[in-house]
């Protein structure tokens, strides 16, 4: 019975250790040099070095809702109207109206996947085969890059 009163005990002060580090005050490098005041420019009087400022100042990281907004908002006017919030649907709509004449029948909106379909029946049977199948499978867009490591190097051994 010790032992699960141990064990329990264990547990709740390594989530109370996490809470601690998830929420804590601590802050990074990066936050200390930004609050950092900025050295002294020089006087007009003394000359001036050809190296430049000692450190440039960063822009200012936008999160990824800033930038999301950012792309809606087409006029820049910090609002996004029901037309600029609805432009991407139209877009889309558009490219699945190909008579353009402003409505969807099931023809045009099931036009990529009739071809994507005729592409893959490879002996035309009207039917796919596990192996015709296999070819239509989506393309996945890769977001993270290859990871570009150096190779090992041969150890020794012995």
């Amino acid at each position: 019975m010790w032992r699960y009163l141990l064990a329990g005990l264990a547990l709740a002060s390594l989530v109370g250790a996490g809470w601690l580090m998830f929420y804590g005050e601590a802050r990074s490098d990066a936050a200390v040099r930004r609050t950092a005041t900025p050295p002294a420019l020089p006087s007009s009087d003394s000359p001036q070095d050809d190296a430049g400022p000692a450190a440039l100042p960063e822009a200012p990281e936008r999160s990824r809702e800033q930038k999301r907004f950012d792309r809606y908002d087409k006029d820049r006017d910090a609002t996004i109207t029901r037309e600029e919030y609805l432009l991407s649907r139209r877009k889309a709509f558009a490219k699945l109206d190909l008579n353009a004449d402003g409505h969807l029948s099931f023809d045009e909106w099931s036009a990529k996947t009739a071809k994507r379909f005729a592409d893959a029946d490879a002996d035309r049977s009207g039917g796919l085969t596990a192996t015709e199948f296999a070819t239509t499978k989506p393309k996945r867009k890769n977001r993270r890059p290859a990871c570009a490591c150096p190779p090992a190097s041969a150890r020794d051994d012995d």
